[in-house]
Parts: C-alpha cells; structure tokens; sequence
C-alpha cells in the first residue's frame, strides 16, 4: 500500500510558479520561518512575492479563498454583527452578511473549532476566508473606531494629566488618540481631517464626500500635545509657532503605507492642523473612464481627444475635485506596451506597474520643471504632469505638446476656458499656446444621493424656473436622502462628478493668438456643444445621482440654458 501524499507547501507551490528565479532566497527563508503564516509574512516581507500573490498561494494551499479587506467591501451590519471584544479577541472581522451568512476573514480559517465558537457566538453561519494577520488586526482598528470612544479618550487623557507641554507628544495615550482619530477619518471615507483650536475649547472636523462634520471636541490643554505630535512625525519644527509650516508623514497599515499631507497655520487661539488624506500606497482604485459617470457627450469626444498622437489636454478644479482620478483613466485608456508613459507628480497618488513614475522633492530642488526637462531626454510618448505651477513648467509642457507628445496635465482654474488664459497669463506666448492645447476638460465633486434612503420628491415650479426654461416645463422628480444609518444621518454617500469640455476648434485657436478674454473663447466653443459645468450638474439630478443643493454649491451660474 502507497503511502498518502502529502499536500504540498506554500513551498511548493511557489517553486511550481513558471519563471520563479528565487529559489535560493526561498529556501533560505523556510530554514528560519516555520511553515505557514511564519513563513508567508516573511516571502512578503523580504519581497520575494507580492502581498496578494503569496496570499493567494497560500490561501489555495488552505482550500480556502483570500480577502485583502482593505481592498473588499466590508459592510456595518456585517461589522456589528461581531462584538467588538470577540473581533479583537479571536481576530476576525466581518465582511459581509448575504442571505444570512456572514462572510468573515480569519488569519486561520482552517481552525474548524474557532470557526464554529464565532457561529454559536453571533448565531449565524459563518463562511470563513484568509487574510493575513497584521491587515486583520488593522482592519478591526478602522472599522470599530467611533466618536464616543475617541471622546472618552480625550476625556480621560485631559483629566488625567495637563498636557501643556508638547514634550509630552510622545506619550503613548496622546499617540494612541492620535492613531485613533486618523483610523476613524479612514473608517468614515474623510479626505481631509481638521484640528483647530478655539476660544474655550478645540474641535476635530472630517470633511466627508466634501462636506466638513464636527466630530469631537477636546480641552484645549491638550492642543499643543496634539499639534506638536503633528510636526513629529511630519519631521516640522515643534518650536516654531508663528509660521505656517507644511509636511508629510506615513502610518504602516497592514502591509501598506496610508500618506497624508500636513499643513499648519497660525491662528488667534493657537495653531491650526490640517491633514489631507491620501491613498494607501497602491490601494486608490484605478477606474475607467466609461465607469466614472461622464455625460455620454462629454465621454465620446474626451475619449477621442486621448487619442491624438500629440498635443496638450488639461484636467482643471479645486484641490480634491478628483483631477488625478480622471488623469489615470485616460492614460489608462491609452496605455498599451508600444508606448512609453511617464508621470510627475507631488505625490503619487496610484501606483501602477506599467508607468515611470517620479514624485518631486523640494527638499532637495527636484521640482516638476527640472524631472520634466530630463524627461524629454527619456523618449517619452505620454508625459503626465501632476501640476503646472510655474512658467519654466508651462513653457516645456507646450514644447513636449509641439514636438509630438501628448501631455497630460492639471490646473487650478474654476472653468475650462480659464485654463487657455491661465496659460497666457502665466507667461507662455501665444504663439506656442495656440497650436498647442488640445482640450481642456474641467470637473467638480458633489455629493451622492445614499442609495439606501432615496426618495422622490416634486419641487416647487419657482425652483424649476431658476434653473429651467419655461417652454416644455414639466413637473419631475427630484430626489433627495432621508438620512440613515448607512449615511450616518446625511442624506449622502460617495461622490459624483460634473464636467465640462472645452474642444479647440481653428477659431479658438485665432481668438487665443489674438488674446481673447474667457467670454470669447467660451462662445466660441459653444458652437461646437459646449455646455457649463451646472449643466452637467443639473443632468446628474435629473438622473437622480445629486441633489439641487449641489448643483448650487459647486457650480456657479456661467450660462443660459
């Protein structure tokens, strides 16, 4: 009788993938690492496999399918479903409930009888997954953060203690409240988290799908503590209070680094933080731009537009409008292995294998115009410039667009037609910005209607005349949020865009040589369809995506419909 074969290791399996050239790293590691998780964080680790491949390995060693849960849905009812004691104590978090089976990772789903104590526990089936260790205990840390725990904190730190001197920024309470405070922002999709003192107290606010919400208050002996834990991990000066300062710093979470951008000020009751909230380091999704709800007349031609051979093409709106989002789905679009794609960017916001990436280092004088000047030197097919802030930067983009390149390439201008008279104003001649730019594409971020609480609604005639023509008016739904728990009371959730495209036709280019004003060359492009962006925004209600306050809120009022 043959003895039974044994399964084959995560060993194994790796030394079976084609073309695996490591092996001698390999082995070496499984001397040192026992067999399993021991093993798999270590290949991870030393880089010997991606995170996601190795886990995947793994995971079909177990039988048993792998989640990345920074990268999965994970619903509240899913969360709640587990208490967050048992979540921390058996290491597991909920990802989802569907048809009365809750889907939840474990570091060990093999564990038949830890499976089965979380089942009887919750009373409900559980259908378990693998997710490594480290993103499990970071994912529990997201997702069962809250405001009355974070209230508490504060509440017992400022008792305990006067934190009055920002030496004290190192103590392990002040940084577990930290910590917390930037979990939660996490957990509540915020982009930016605002830390501001006042004249009795100080506040926290989080700006979610664009809107700022107060989320706690603390005493205001704690603030320079806060302020000063800030500056340590942005490397600022914790001395110097009377100038504004701006920084970076990164937080390891699970086997990812989330970045955030520091900015300080000062203020009449003390410094004033704000930290912008960037993407776990290539975890910022890569979308398409058929899946990002453009206007079918906007898509058509922008799609078009990516597709010449040369030439300069903005993306323009405030900071947060989604610009680089849009960016790299048109350069998406366009990527095949026959082109060479470079970006410069400040900083990079979406890793992606296929692209030469640079980000730019004042420190050290790399800005935009110095990366883009040697980049011309690299054979470049598509050049994407995270920002043109000065005129060196401008006057090298237009000669990239000249000589056979098409640029892509963002400005901070509140209209399409602004970006061609930024450009002159700026200082490029008009001789080299005529024959140049292609397209300029500008865009806004409103809020979304929460799916789960909309409802229709008929508004008054006066409010459709402000924004409708009388002839062919007709009385149609509205929709707005209710507000509910899945909005947390807001009547929102997620975001949507509104665009406008200004094409650049052989009068346009006349009327920019000529130095036309933005009046001009925005009727002049409404010839070839051009329409404004509250356009746009008032298509998007009418579909039932945003609300009128949004249209009002982000557009302004450039154009008769």
């Amino acid at each position: 009788m043959q003895p039974p074969t044994p399964n084959p290791t995560l060993g194994d399996r790796i030394r079976q993938l084609p073309g695996f050239d490591s092996i001698h790293e390999l082995t070496a590691l499984e001397r040192v690492h026992a067999d399993g998780i021991p093993l798999l964080e270590a290949i991870i680790e030393q880089g010997i496999l991606t995170k996601d491949a190795a886990c995947k390995l793994y995971a079909d060693v177990l039988g048993i399918a792998y989640v990345d849960p920074f990268s999965s849905l994970i619903t509240d009812e899913a969360v709640l479903a587990i208490p967050a004691e048992i979540a921390q104590k058996m290491q597991v978090i909920g990802l989802y409930i569907i048809e009365g089976v809750l889907t939840a990772s474990f570091s060990t789903p093999e564990d038949a009888n830890r499976v089965k104590r979380l089942s009887l526990i919750i009373k409900m089936p559980v259908s378990p997954v693998f997710s490594l260790p480290r993103d499990i205990n970071d994912t529990i840390l997201i997702q069962y953060s809250n405001e009355k725990d974070l209230e508490a904190e504060l509440v017992a730190l400022s008792t305990a203690s006067v934190f009055n001197n920002p030496e004290l920024a190192e103590d392990e309470s002040l940084i577990k409240i930290f910590d917390d405070i930037i979990y939660y922002s996490i957990r509540e999709r915020a982009t930016d988290i605002h830390i501001e003192a006042q004249e009795h107290c100080c506040r926290v606010r989080i700006r979610i799908d664009g809107m700022l919400r107060e989320v706690l208050t603390y005493s205001r002996k704690l603030h320079r503590a806060i302020i000063a834990r800030i500056k340590i991990l942005s490397n600022l000066n914790i001395a110097e209070t009377r100038f504004p300062q701006d920084g970076r710093f990164s937080m390891l979470i699970g086997y990812a680094n989330a970045n955030f951008r520091i900015s300080t000020i000062p203020s009449h009751y003390g410094e004033k933080a704000v930290i912008r909230i960037l993407a776990l380091s290539g975890k910022k999704s890569l979308i398409t731009l058929d899946k990002m709800m453009m206007s079918q007349t906007i898509l058509t031609p922008f799609q078009r537009l990516i597709q010449n051979p040369n030439g300069l093409i903005f993306v323009t709106g405030p900071t947060g409008s989604g610009k680089t989002t849009t960016l790299y789905a048109a350069l998406n679009e366009i990527n095949t292995p026959d082109k060479n794609i470079s970006t410069i960017e400040d900083p990079i916001e979406i890793q992606v294998a296929e692209l030469t990436q640079t980000q730019v280092n004042a420190g050290i004088e790399l800005k935009f115009s110095t990366v883009l000047r040697s980049l011309m030197r690299q054979d470049p097919d598509v050049i994407l410039i995270g920002e043109i802030r000065d005129q060196e930067t401008a006057k090298i983009a237009t000669e990239a667009a000249l000589t056979g390149h098409i640029v892509f390439a963002t400005l901070h201008t509140n209209n399409a037609a602004q970006a061609i008279v930024r450009l002159l104003e700026i200082g490029v001649a008009p001789y080299m910005v005529a024959p140049s730019i292609i397209g300029v594409l500008a865009q806004r971020l409103a809020a979304r209607i929460c799916d789960n609480c909309k409802e229709p609604y008929y508004p008054p005639r006066e409010l459709l005349l402000k924004y409708f023509k009388e002839p062919g008016l007709k009385e149609v739904p509205f929709f707005r949020g209710r507000g509910c728990r899945v909005c947390r009371g807001t009547g929102y959730k997620g975001r949507v865009a509104f665009h406008e495209l200004v094409l650049i036709t052989e009068e346009i280019r006349t009327l920019i040589t000529a130095g036309a004003s933005v009046q001009q060359i925005t009727t002049a492009a409404g010839k070839v369809g051009f329409k404004p962006l509250r356009y746009d925004g008032l298509k998007k209600v009418l579909l039932g995506l945003t609300t009128i306050e949004e249209v009002e809120a982000n557009t302004s009022f450039e154009w008769e419909f």
